[in-house]
């Protein structure tokens, strides 16, 4: 019975860390891939505004 006890606490506590190491490493890569999400929009917004800035050019230009 002693030994079945530390059998189930060993793999209980390896359970543990492997859902501990699971949940950080979901948790890196959701933060990470935010991340990446907001760099793209902050290029496509700088894109955007470029382009539009072109196209007052071109406005002035045609006047």
């Amino acid at each position: 019975m002693d030994e079945l006890t530390r059998t189930v606490i060993a793999r209980g506590d390896l359970a543990h860390l492997a859902l501990f190491l699971w949940a950080t490493m979901s948790s890196t890569l959701l933060l990470w891939a935010l991340r990446e999400l907001a760099a793209a929009n902050k290029r496509f917004n700088d894109f955007v505004h470029e382009i539009a800035t072109i196209n007052q050019l071109f406005r002035r230009k045609d006047e």
